[in-house]
């Protein structure tokens, strides 16, 4: 059971997996709410690039996180795979070692390295750990819309920021050395006093809220920040998070991931 205002903090993170994770990218967009005030958008360090980059968001986001402060952070890319990816390529039902693994053969955290070079074999082993745009997850599934994680070269597709972001998450693990609660991987229940990290599709949000002067990348991350922030305020966060009623689902959803608000 989440309680009513169980965070002080609510971040929302709109991805990008274009070009390098040392690149400014306009689609890389961050707003910070707390309980008293609606989201605002964090830009990067002074002195940095003028959009954050995917490397400068993963430190941020550690550092924020190490701090005594229950945040809420959704991230708006895949946080694993299909089953059928981890049958077909023999990974380990765990999660912690599918981010091992997948880093191994997806470098994507390098400073230099795109997604397109690890998927042309300039670098990485991707015909070794690669899956097909028919297969999806269940809570893609779920969520009616969205796209498969292997579905690249689409529009509205996820495949470049998911391909680019979990190695991200692996860092942000293991930077947080156990502080951050990893939804629903280590659990479905957010744990009292503890920062929680989930996967997240905006387009069920966005509409809910006025556009404003913010451009699609901002409304989203704004979207994100906003409804987590409602959701806990209100007292339906729980409802939302809870597991797929299904058992079977919520056994597939432990390894898959889940999407934070798919009922």
């Amino acid at each position: 059971m989440i309680v009513r205002g169980a965070f002080e903090r609510y971040i929302g993170i709109d991805y990008s997996g274009a070009e390098t994770p040392i690149a400014s990218l306009k689609g890389l967009r961050v707003y910070m709410a707390d309980r008293d005030t609606q989201p605002v958008e964090v830009q990067p360090p002074a002195g940095a690039k003028r959009y954050w980059t995917r490397r400068g968001i993963a430190e941020w986001l550690a550092e924020v996180l190490s701090e005594d402060v229950p945040t809420l952070v959704g991230i708006d890319h895949g946080f694993s795979f299909p089953l059928r990816y981890f049958a077909e390529n023999r990974v380990p039902l765990d999660w912690r070692a599918f981010l091992e693994d997948f880093q191994h053969h997806w470098p994507t955290d390098d400073d230099h390295t795109y997604v397109d070079f690890v998927r042309e074999g300039v670098c990485g082993n991707a015909p070794a750990r690669s899956g097909n745009p028919r297969w999806r997850r269940v809570t893609e599934i779920r969520a009616r819309g969205a796209k498969s994680v292997f579905h690249f070269d689409a529009q509205g597709s996820v495949a470049k920021s998911t391909h680019s972001g979990i190695p991200w998450l692996r860092y942000i693990d293991l930077k947080a050395a156990g502080r951050v609660h990893f939804w629903p991987f280590d659990g479905w229940e957010f744990p009292a006093g503890k920062s929680v990290v989930a996967e997240v599709y905006p387009a069920l949000w966005s509409r809910s809220f006025p556009l404003g002067n913010r451009d699609g990348h901002q409304h989203d991350a704004y979207s994100i920040a906003a409804w987590m922030r409602q959701a806990d305020s209100n007292g339906s966060l729980s409802t939302f998070a809870g597991p797929p009623p299904d058992e079977a689902d919520r056994r597939t959803a432990e390894i898959e991931g889940w999407i934070l608000g798919v009922m």
